[in-house]
């Protein structure tokens, strides 16, 4: 068998693993971010000196927010379990030490002490972990396109066939999801002249997508690089999908009230279920070998399309609720309480659509796989945010606020001035905010390096240890480029 066959055979006829396993992933960033916070807490009340200088800071992201994740997902994988549990157990002694050790003994008992934190006051106008989320989706991301062309990479993270829940199943709506949550319409920005205009601007503003995925295409084809036709076709590529998701959404949310977008993401992704179950279009995505003619050719990915617009839609809906102003702890964590109850009750609706009418396809994007995205981004999110509401604690007990991409509790007005330059010279050196800064970049970045790595690397015959790290560096290289544009302020937008 070819090299490109071969690649093409490994990746191919899977089917996934658990629910339960995807969701015992989401607890493994939420801890890294947070181990990452308290280590800072404890380095400034070890009397160290905070910033950093660059290159520690960029190898303390680097070893605490993305090594963990290569780790999880290569030769870790079968022991994941105890990982998240270990992390835990030390993040809670850390935290019991940073009690203990607080700076204002008069706050009394536990208790007490966690009423008025409940109390204590934030800032409103930043909500840091939807940040977190879009960045960790884009690591994570960044991570398996490349890991799963290894054998060390577990078979059952990788993407289905036809139905499965696979880690990187996930991976995609998650991607669709978080663009979402930060679109015009969800931060609930004025549109400024008619709607038209607006829509309009948004078509245009797609252009770069549009021109990845015709690069994307033309070296896929002039190289000879593997591909997996059943995943979006022969001619589509993520790219097209994200450029059509947000175009055909934007005409939705001019035409139809935001706070609808959950009514329009549930009757978009029902009537495609219902076509799905009573036409021959199911048929035709699965069955048909027949690739000639473009519809044909590339049925998966366009008709795909419509679950990732669902997915798109209630991904806006969640983002105009997280958007909302709040001032208090205690206001989060209802906000957390809601996620999770949410995502509760969507996952006994996935069960009950699994049971009753078909499982989770990526491949079709059906009503299931609409549903376990949805639940499983807003699972991620709570987890995400418990994580932040406890860091949130720790500086207050603390009294050191110099964490990055966390957030800061409300100052003095005196204090205002001097907290404001020490949170920029933080955030100036935050591999979170540098990949924020870059995201699409950063992805892009990602699949060139992908390719180029499959170029020079044999990664079906590499060794476990060889895998490994080459992910490291190839991980490190990304993060190095975004990094240092970060620090000199580059953004790169073409539009």
């Amino acid at each position: 068998m070819a090299l490109p066959e071969g690649k093409i055979a490994f990746v191919s006829n899977l089917n996934g693993t658990t629910l339960t396993e995807v969701s015992l992933g989401s607890l493994l960033a939420p801890l890294c971010v947070l181990s990452r916070g308290l280590f800072l807490i404890v380095f400034y009340l070890g009397k160290g000196v905070l910033p950093l200088s660059r290159p520690a800071h960029l190898l303390l992201d680097f070893l605490t927010l993305i090594m963990p994740l290569v780790l999880s997902c290569t030769i870790l994988s079968d022991i994941l379990h105890f990982v998240i549990m270990g992390l835990a157990l030390v993040d809670f002694a850390v935290i019991y030490y940073v009690y203990n050790n607080k700076t204002r003994p008069s706050q009394g008992f536990l208790h007490s002490t966690i009423n008025r934190f409940l109390q204590t006051r934030m800032e409103s106008n930043l909500v840091p972990f939807v940040t977190v989320f879009r960045v960790l989706v884009n690591v994570k991301t960044s991570i398996s396109i490349l890991a799963v062309d290894f054998s060390v990479f577990p078979r059952r993270y990788a993407k289905t066939e036809t139905y499965g829940t696979g880690v990187m199943d996930f991976g995609v709506g998650a991607y669709v999801m978080a663009n979402a949550l930060v679109c015009p319409e969800a931060r609930g920005k004025n549109i400024q002249g008619s709607k038209f205009n607006h829509v309009l601007k948004q078509c245009m503003s797609v252009w770069p997508l549009v021109v990845l995925g015709l690069l994307r295409l033309a070296s896929v084809k002039s190289t000879g690089y593997h591909e997996h036709v059943t995943e979006y076709g022969v001619h589509w590529n993520f790219f097209f999908t994200l450029a059509i998701v947000r175009v055909v959404a934007s005409v939705l949310l001019a035409i139809f009230p935001v706070n609808a977008s959950w009514l329009l993401a549930l009757l978009l992704s029902g009537a495609y279920q219902v076509i799905l179950q009573t036409t021959d279009l199911k048929s035709f995505l699965i069955h048909n070998n027949d690739r000639t003619g473009f519809l044909q050719a590339n049925r998966e990915g366009i008709f795909s399309v419509v679950g990732y617009i669902a997915i798109y839609m209630a991904g806006v809906q969640v983002g105009l609720y997280l958007m909302q102003s709040r001032t208090l702890v205690k206001d989060w964590i209802k906000v957390i309480r809601n996620l999770l109850l949410t995502s509760i009750g969507l996952f006994i609706i996935l069960h009950m659509c699994q049971t009753f009418i078909e499982p989770v396809s990526r491949r079709m994007a059906n009503f299931s796989f609409c549903i376990w995205t949805v639940a499983q981004s807003m699972l991620f999110l709570s987890c995400l945010t418990t994580a932040d509401v406890i860091l949130l604690f720790s500086k207050v007990i603390s009294n050191v606020s110099l964490v990055s991409s966390s957030w800061w509790p409300c100052k003095t007005k005196k204090n205002l001035s001097s907290e404001e330059k020490m949170r920029k010279s933080m955030d100036a050196l935050c591999l979170i905010q540098s990949v924020n800064r870059n995201q699409l970049l950063y992805f892009l970045l990602a699949n060139v390096m992908t390719g180029l790595t499959n170029v020079l690397v044999d990664t079906l015959n590499s060794s476990d240890l060889l895998s490994v790290c080459v992910l490291l560096m190839y991980m490190f290289i990304n993060s190095l480029v975004i990094f240092i544009l970060h620090i000199k302020k580059i953004t790169i937008k073409f539009w």
